[in-house]
């Protein structure tokens, strides 16, 4: 069973930064995508970014682009979402997940617990 933990989420303020990290245990598929989902309150959940693990190539979301990087550390089995330019909008609690086949649709076979991601006007 693959594991997922999200850690960095926080309180900051419009245009500033920070950084999630997402760990990854367990045997993961031989190729498979690393992706960022957010959820608002009383809203759906929705893509943030992606990137393919054996190749590297990122993916994001237009509300996103520009302002999020998602690099990855394949030795320490780490995927980052790395957010500047923070929005009040982006106020979300944060998941990663792991998955295969479409970047956006997936399927993700496995979610962390989400980390909540807070900015203040």
């Amino acid at each position: 069973q693959v594991q997922l933990a999200e850690s960095g989420g926080g309180l900051v303020q419009a245009g500033g930064s920070l950084r999630l990290s997402c760990a990854v245990s367990g045997r993961s598929f031989t190729s498979y995508t690393m992706g960022w989902f957010r959820q608002a309150p009383g809203k759906e959940r929705e893509f943030v970014a992606a990137i393919t693990w054996n190749s590297g190539n990122p993916y994001y979301a237009d509300s996103v682009r520009g302002r999020f990087t998602i690099p990855r550390d394949n030795a320490k089995n780490t995927v980052i979402l790395q957010m500047n330019s923070l929005k009040p909008e982006d106020t979300a609690v944060y998941y990663c997940a792991q998955g295969r086949g479409s970047v956006r649709y997936g399927p993700y076979d496995y979610w962390g617990q989400g980390t909540q991601v807070t900015v203040s006007s």
